[in-house]
């Protein structure tokens, strides 16, 4: 794989990721709300799996387990782990548009950070060697 085809596949691959990261992260998050109140019974299970939104929780888990595994075949694993937290960043952006969560100072530098490092992973990777063929 040369450099342009690797770098369109590393951004696509962790865009998927990331979506997907986002979307069981959100889902949850409108399951447990619209489940409430929390009760430990037979009834409240029922609540839980009457959400449509638990189902994409699952379908947002599963995806990006999925999507992980076959990034991880190819991406060094350094700024691989360091940009599926990137989910972080995009759940903080749409919690707040979605659910008017507020956004200070503290969450604008955390996820500042967060981006910064993956930066400085992905610029200190070394070129990938080409991989060898098979005799």
């Amino acid at each position: 794989m040369n450099r342009s085809s690797a770098r369109r596949f590393y951004l696509v691959g962790f865009a998927v990721l990331m979506a997907f990261d986002t979307l069981a992260q959100l889902s949850f998050k409108m399951a447990g709300t619209q489940a409430l109140p929390l009760s430990l019974s037979l009834q409240w299970l029922q609540r839980v799996f009457s959400q449509p939104w638990i189902y994409g929780a699952l379908v947002g888990y599963a995806g990006a387990f999925f999507t992980w595994m076959h990034l991880l075949r190819r991406a060094p694993i350094g700024p691989a782990f360091a940009a599926s937290h990137l989910e972080i960043v995009s759940v903080m952006l749409v919690s707040h548009w979605l659910f008017g969560e507020a956004i200070g100072l503290a969450q604008v530098a955390g996820a500042g950070l967060i981006v910064a490092g993956i930066v400085c992973l992905a610029l200190s990777e070394p070129e990938a060697p080409t991989e060898a063929q098979p005799a």
